[in-house]
């Protein structure tokens, strides 16, 4: 009987470790950037705005980008443009973009 309990410790440990190795698993950027389509209307195809109104996104912190896109689609923040684009983004699109922008160079100022 306590050779069993350890088979089903052991297994129940490498299921719970492999879930966790799926939530750290990295933002996809490749994905982010096939996503960022409907963001280059205001932020600029490389993440550079031409309208000082609109922020760059190209070269900001990743977590930073993600914090601020979930904001926006779940109300914390209100923008009358970004939080309508933002209700479509799942919490994967939205660390994909983020990492997308995040990897861009910053413009030089």
């Amino acid at each position: 009987m306590k050779r069993r309990h350890m088979k089903l410790a052991s297994l129940l440990l490498t299921i719970a470790l492999t879930g966790m190795l799926g939530i750290a698993q990295a933002a996809d950027a490749e994905a982010g950037k096939s996503k960022a389509a409907v963001c280059a209307g205001c932020h600029g195809i490389k993440g550079i705005s031409s309208n000082e109104i609109w922020p760059n996104l190209a070269g900001q912190q990743e977590a930073y980008l993600a914090i601020k896109m979930k904001a926006y689609r779940d109300g914390t923040l209100q923008d009358p443009l970004m939080s309508p684009v933002s209700q479509g983004l799942s919490d994967t699109d939205i660390e994909n973009l983020a990492a997308y922008y995040s990897e861009l160079k910053q413009p030089c100022e």
